[in-house]
């Protein structure tokens, strides 16, 4: 009697490979998982520097409002300065002036606060640094205060001079007056600032 051993066919067949790869097949596969790999990257990175080039136009963007901003604030700042130079300018000019007044100025300015009530100037006349003024007044005191105000001032060298003083009669259109003549050195190298007279009120018609 022949036996047929059909199992032993049947564990051959159930070993042998279901599927067979070719090693070329296994080349291109792994190729082409490197490509899909590198597009992969590629495409990772060429999406990064879009990204970092949009940040990089916000950032560029901000810049160049922050820098118009700064260019306005630095235009006020620059009118500014010019402003203030020229107001420096002219505080600067006004003290010049001040300090280079000439005597004739400073002395007229000395003399009109020197006027007290009751009396009133005729003449001023300047020769060299001599000045000579003359005028009335109703009372000797007022004459005396004239002269003590003429003295307060350091742009007079004292004693100021009473070089004339005589009383002229009343007539029937004016009181009886006190005439008089004060003579003062102008001193020249100083320049000193003016005091105001210790008489207040109404004044005279002021020198001529």
């Amino acid at each position: 009697m022949i036996r047929v051993n059909l199992l032993g066919v049947e564990r051959q067949k159930v070993r042998k490979p279901l599927l067979a790869i070719d090693p070329a097949q296994s080349v291109n596969f792994l190729g082409a998982l490197v490509l899909v790999a590198a597009a992969l990257g590629i495409a990772w990175w060429f999406w990064s520097l879009r990204q970092e080039g949009a940040q990089l136009d916000a950032e560029i963007t901000a810049a160049q409002q922050e820098s118009a901003r700064l260019q306005s604030l630095l235009v006020e700042v620059q009118q500014f300065e010019a402003q203030r130079t020229t107001l420096q300018q002219r505080v600067q000019l006004i003290e010049q002036l001040r300090r280079g007044q000439s005597i004739p100025v400073q002395l007229l300015d000395h003399v009109s606060r020197s006027v007290p009530e009751m009396l009133w100037l005729t003449t001023m006349t300047q020769d060299a640094t001599q000045v000579t003024i003359q005028g009335r007044s109703t009372t000797l005191i007022a004459l005396s205060d004239f002269v003590g105000n003429l003295g307060s001032n350091d742009l007079l060298v004292k004693p100021i001079e009473i070089v004339e003083s005589q009383v002229v009669p009343a007539s029937a259109a004016a009181p009886e007056l006190v005439s008089f003549t004060v003579r003062a050195q102008i001193n020249t190298p100083a320049t000193p600032e003016p005091a105001g007279g210790r008489g207040t009120g109404a004044r005279g018609r002021g020198a001529q």
